[in-house]
């Protein structure tokens, strides 16, 4: 049996279509009390044929079965139709959601190949809270995409080629490749960078040296290519630190960066040559598609070969896209990248497309995402005006974390409380990120981050913590009450409204992923949290008025940490069993 709202969109989606093509039911859950679900399609049915809105949504609730599985149905004067489901096809719904390991998400009916590029540090520079943002938006976009079955290929679009390699390899000269090693390796990537900064400002002979080892590593020499990689390795060694503590499964196997590209640059710009797509202005190679101007109005080019020879950024996201639709084959390409690349992304895209690369440029996506602010709504720095370490930020929030567990939790051991307070500190600082709609900006604030009230991380761990501690609490295995095999009871208005909040997982799962917009996953969990709560201080469990009651609410206890589990599993936050 498919969750509720399943079963009554593919009731209606039938009696919508005969009436007008493409009509859209437009089903959500019900604002109104003591119903369930909102059919808000009729209004816009009833503008395309003429006829008034509630005419038409009595016309759409009398034409199909609704009252087989809905025991209340109303029409409003405006047009909406308000739906009440049946307790008895509820409760049916709910166990069979127990019994079910996915949860009621079906497996895509076409797997797709997807390639999802997130994170993309720099060579040589620090992790900093602005690749936050990508990393845990990436990640958590790529379990959603393997949850619904499709094959998802990570790729880490690491800045590893360019010119500024030249400075970086003769300063790891000057200070000596073994101590330049080690101060990468500890994580001091900001500080070498700055120091091979100052370096090369500071002196006209090591600026003509670190151009004749740019030419050099851009020739292939051998030891200028030794060198370069002795800065790669050390850097991705770092991240990979960063990614552990982060709780990230990007590995080193996932790094495709800039210098994997750079072989086919040449073989891009002579294939758009070859298609007639490649405009010469003011001596560099361009390709313009219509609908981009300048501020001036002229046609605004995409230059793919610089005057003097060189490519840019655009050539290199060209060979991104040649490679993964036409190599790896992909199917989609899913770009998890600041909103300030909008316009040069959509270019690169209706290149591509006008290449042949891809069918349509919709075939890749740009999930674009705002930036993370300081208290003072501005660009989140230190008070000296650099950014934060990422690895800092995500120290503090765990031992923040471990001052409120160590608090609340005297039953734990030393071992445990230092696991707890990983998971909370962590799953906070995501959880605030990903909770956030990713178009916005938003405050770090880590006082905020860690709370246990509110729509935070730390509250919807400890919700699961309580639906799985009365478990222990009477020497009982949540596993036996799931399976379907306890028939579920929705008596109480609170049994009701948590067995109505638990069938949601499904939409609100798939919802999240067809916007690419993870805080529709964390609105619902945080939304079923507060009506387990509610039934958790109304409906006694293990002194219920019978065994059934008592079994049935042990089941709804079951399932809930189960969905809200998964859910936090799928935004790729861990959740403690005890707290």
């Amino acid at each position: 049996m498919a969750a509720p709202a399943q079963i009554i969109a593919a009731l209606l989606q039938p009696v919508f279509a005969e009436l007008a093509e493409g009509a859209d039911p437009m089903l959500r859950p019900s604002s109104r009390s003591g119903f369930d679900f909102q059919v808000n399609g009729s209004i816009a049915l009833a503008k395309k044929l003429g006829r008034r809105p509630d005419e038409v949504a009595t016309l759409v609730s009398s034409g199909v079965a609704l009252k087989e599985v809905c025991e209340s149905i109303e029409v409003t004067p405006q047009g909406f139709v308000n739906l009440r489901l049946d307790d008895a096809f509820l409760a049916a719904c709910v166990s069979e959601l127990a019994g079910d390991s996915r949860l009621g998400v079906e497996i895509a009916a076409t797997p797709l190949t997807v390639v999802v590029d997130y994170s993309a540090p720099n060579v040589a520079k620090e992790m900093h809270a602005g690749h936050l943002r990508t990393t845990v938006i990436g990640d958590s976009l790529c379990r959603l995409l393997e949850h619904f079955g499709h094959r998802v290929i990570r790729e880490n679009h690491v800045g590893d080629w360019g010119t500024q390699f030249g400075m970086l390899i003769e300063y790891l000269l000057d200070v000596g490749e073994t101590e330049g090693a080690h101060e990468l390796s500890v994580g001091d990537l900001d500080g070498f960078y700055r120091q091979a900064r100052a370096a090369f400002d500071a002196s006209p002979e090591v600026q003509e040296r670190a151009r004749r080892r740019v030419v050099a590593l851009q020739s292939g020499d051998a030891e200028t290519l030794r060198l370069w990689g002795v800065l790669v390795e050390e850097s991705v060694g770092y991240f990979e630190e960063v990614y552990a503590k982060l709780g990230i499964g990007l590995t080193r196997d996932d790094i495709v960066g800039e210098s994997f590209y750079n072989p086919m640059l040449g073989d891009v710009v002579a294939e758009l040559d070859a298609k007639g797509l490649l405009v010469e202005s003011d001596g560099a190679k361009c390709v313009f598609v219509d609908g981009w101007t300048t501020r001036e109005g002229d046609p605004l080019p995409l230059i793919v070969q610089k005057s003097d020879g060189g490519y840019g950024y655009a050539t290199t996201d060209l060979a991104t896209l040649w490679d993964r639709f036409g190599r790896i084959g992909a199917d989609l390409a899913v770009y998890v990248v600041g909103a300030p690349q909008a316009q040069h992304l959509a270019m690169c895209f209706a290149v591509a497309a006008k290449a042949g690369w891809l069918p349509s440029p919709e075939q890749a996506v740009h999930v674009a995402f705002g930036s993370v602010l300081g208290a003072d709504r501005k660009m989140f720095k230190s008070r000296a005006g650099a950014t934060f370490k990422l690895v800092d930020l995500l120290d503090e929030a765990v031992q923040r974390a471990g001052e409120a567990v160590s608090a609340r939790s005297l039953e734990l051991n030393d071992s445990e409380r230092a696991s707890v307070a990983r998971m909370v500190g962590i799953g906070a600082v995501k959880y605030a990120d990903l909770s956030t709609d990713r178009l916005r900006d938003y405050v770090f604030d880590l006082d905020r981050m860690v709370s246990f009230d509110g729509n935070t991380g730390p509250y919807l761990q400890y919700a699961r913590v309580r639906c799985l501690s009365i478990f222990r609490k009477a020497g009982l295995d949540p596993a036996d009450y799931l399976g379907g095999g306890v028939p579920i009871q929705v008596g109480h208005p609170a049994e009701r409204d948590l067995a109505v909040a638990l069938t949601g997982f499904p939409a609100a799962a798939s919802a999240a992923l067809e916007s690419w917009s993870p805080h529709k996953l964390c609105a619902y969990i945080y939304e079923l949290a507060g009506f387990y709560t509610t039934f958790f201080e109304n409906c006694p469990v293990l002194k219920a008025p019978n065994e059934e009651s008592k079994n049935s609410r042990l089941a709804l206890c079951a399932l809930s940490a189960t969905v809200i589990g998964q859910g936090l599993s799928l935004l790729g936050i861990e959740s403690p069993e005890r707290m």
